[in-house]
């Protein structure tokens, strides 16, 4: 054997060893990772029947039996959630989810406490699991965990479509009509500007909307558009959507109209705060659109001037601070409750990004407590945090500067502080 023979054996097999670490290390981590995704779980389960067996002790009497079980719950995912600075929402949908997967599929939980699936896996499956009907679940489950043993996620949720289908009893006719009622548009905040619109409908309506667009683009493309294919296909939903034509409109007519075009058709009823060097012409900065973000400020002008009811708030440039006005009087007046909506953003609860103007104004010390209506003493609270902060454990502290301390019912302490002020 050569010299060079030699060498690239000796490189092949310290390869192989190395690989074989490497892949040895990660298959161990992500057992790991299921172990303690499964003791997540269990823990959760336990949380939510800890909630529900104290509700009448934690709870006042004043709320009917099965309000005051769904506010011992959502108190008890609220103190997990602020620990742990996630979303409240997602812990309510963990915990609805582990207590599937412990209540009605145990043999799923014992498999990713093993590390023989992955927490994707026992989502998919329980996903699937939530609309098959009782008398369908052990079958479905008894077919469908050596397949997730044995596949990738992806290829999982495809054979889980399949063992759904084929042995659940109800009719689809009857499912299709039951999951047609959840049908419903979202909004999502994205980067510079832009944002994504999601539509879950059925599905030959999302079928014809795709097609609808996509020769809309292709027309469009053919008279001689230089837009991309993407950019086309979503000029033309935005169009249908917006300009009031017909989609009989936009496929006769040979180029599609462009988004700024499309967007002086927005009438919209909004609150713009603009910093007062921009609305002077002499700066850049960005305007912060009222349940979105920053946008540049040319959009924010073309919005203006179509919204036929429009609350364009001047800020001092340097800090950005907008003066409060104090009132003695319960009620909250409009320019006040401008003022705490616009400081605030969201709901002031740790974690809850429910938008300011859909929120109570809540008075922090209560006005028959000598609590005042001022901006010291007002912050924007969800109907539900607005609730939750009244039950036994909790306390809410308004400091200076709109600053929230919140105790939970477990003696832990969160912060939270008023949006920062708008560049």
């Amino acid at each position: 054997m050569t010299e060079t023979t030699t060498s690239a054996v000796r490189a092949g097999d310290e390869h192989a060893a190395r690989l074989a670490e490497f892949s040895d290390h990660y298959a161990d981590i992500q057992r790991r990772r299921a172990n303690l995704d499964a003791e997540e779980a269990r823990l959760l389960a336990r949380s939510a029947a800890y909630a529900d067996a104290f509700a009448d002790a934690t709870v006042p009497a004043v709320f009917p039996p099965a309000e005051r079980l769904a506010l011992s719950r959502r108190s008890t995912c609220a103190a997990l959630a602020m620990a742990t600075r996630t979303p409240e929402q997602t812990v309510q949908r963990a915990t609805n989810d582990a207590e599937r997967l412990v209540n009605e599929a145990p043999a799923v939980l014992e498999s990713l406490e093993a590390g023989r699936i992955s927490a994707r896996h026992a989502q998919t499956i329980i996903d699937q699991l939530s609309d098959v009907p009782t008398a369908g679940r052990a079958a479905f489950l008894e077919a469908v965990l050596p397949a997730a043993e044995q596949l990738t996620n992806a290829n999982l949720r495809r054979r889980a479509r399949v063992l759904r289908e084929r042995l659940h009893p109800e009719s689809i006719t009857a499912r299709a009509v039951r999951s047609e009622a959840d049908r419903r548009v979202e909004f999502e905040p994205a980067a510079d500007g832009m944002a994504w619109v999601h539509l879950f409908t059925t599905a030959p309506i999302a079928q014809g909307l795709v097609e609808r667009v996509e020769a809309a683009a292709a027309e469009s493309r053919g008279a001689g558009d230089t837009r991309t294919c993407g950019q086309l296909k979503a000029d033309a939903l935005a169009a249908l959507a917006l300009t009031g034509v017909t989609p009989d409109d936009i496929m006769t007519s040979p180029v599609l109209p462009h988004p700024i075009e499309v967007q002086d058709h927005i009438k919209p009823t909004v609150q713009i705060t603009v910093p007062a060097l921009s609305m002077a012409g002499v700066s850049d900065a960005p305007a912060i659109l009222d349940g979105y973000g920053p946008i540049d400020p040319e959009t924010a002008a073309r919005i203006a001037v179509n919204a036929p009811s429009f609350t364009r708030i001047l800020v001092q440039p340097e800090t950005g601070a907008i003066l409060s006005v104090g009132r003695n009087q319960y009620r909250v007046p409009a320019d006040l409750q401008r003022a705490v909506r616009l400081r605030d953003g969201t709901c002031r609860a740790p974690g809850c990004g429910r938008r300011a103007r859909a929120c109570d104004l809540d008075h922090s010390v209560a006005w028959d407590d000598g609590g005042t209506t001022d901006v010291s003493n007002l912050a924007c609270l969800c109907r539900h945090h607005h609730r939750m902060k009244h039950l036994p454990g909790w306390n809410l502290d308004h400091g200076p500067g709109g600053v929230l301390d919140w105790t939970t019912p477990d003696g832990k302490h969160h912060r939270t502080e008023p949006d920062p002020a708008p560049f």
